[in-house]
């Protein structure tokens, strides 16, 4: 995998690959992922691509490990500045303003098996990261029930952000801050 920390190389410039990845996915799939679609997307050059990522499958690797911390530094930045009881509402929030705005949800039409495969690995996850904000009695099974609810929404897409917000709440036991 190519080194995140290499001072010779503009971080943004890998930073704009790796979302760039996200877009292309979106569109044709992990099978049909061009290279240099992905280098167009992120405006460089495919010798550019290559020098931070020597394949296909490294930029995909490197890509998954980019998501995850996307979306963690997202959940992050949320529960910044609340107190602790709202870290659970914030990172629900999260999860619902991750999949309306991600472009990676219709890989879902165009590669089931993959989604499916890669939710296995996910969804135990999302659990054991919403177990630490769940409190009260039972509170592994509301994340748990938080987590299937969010995995439903990401398979059968609504548009309705505010209904999904409600079901995460209602599942997780959270209750809105306001």
């Amino acid at each position: 995998m190519a080194d995140e920390t290499c001072l010779d190389d503009d971080s943004s410039t890998r930073g704009r690959i790796l979302a760039a990845t996200a877009e292309v996915l979106g569109t044709n799939g992990m099978t049909k992922l061009s290279l240099s679609e992905v280098a167009a997307q992120a405006g460089v050059s495919r010798p550019t691509l290559y020098r931070w990522f020597a394949s296909k499958q490294e930029l995909l690797d490197a890509f998954v490990v980019w998501e995850r911390k996307v979306y963690e530094q997202s959940v992050a930045q949320a529960a910044a500045d609340l107190p602790e009881r709202e870290h659970l509402d914030a990172a629900l929030r999260t999860v619902v303003e991750y999949q309306q705005s991600y472009p990676g949800l219709r890989m879902v039409d165009i590669e089931p098996e993959h989604v499916i495969r890669r939710l296995a690995q996910v969804i135990p996850l999302m659990r054991e990261r919403l177990q630490r904000l769940t409190t009260g009695t039972d509170a592994d099974l509301a994340a748990a029930t938080a987590v299937r609810v969010a995995v439903s929404h990401y398979l059968v897409r609504s548009d309705d952000a505010d209904d999904f917000l409600a079901q995460l709440r209602h599942a997780a036991r959270a209750k809105n801050p306001q």
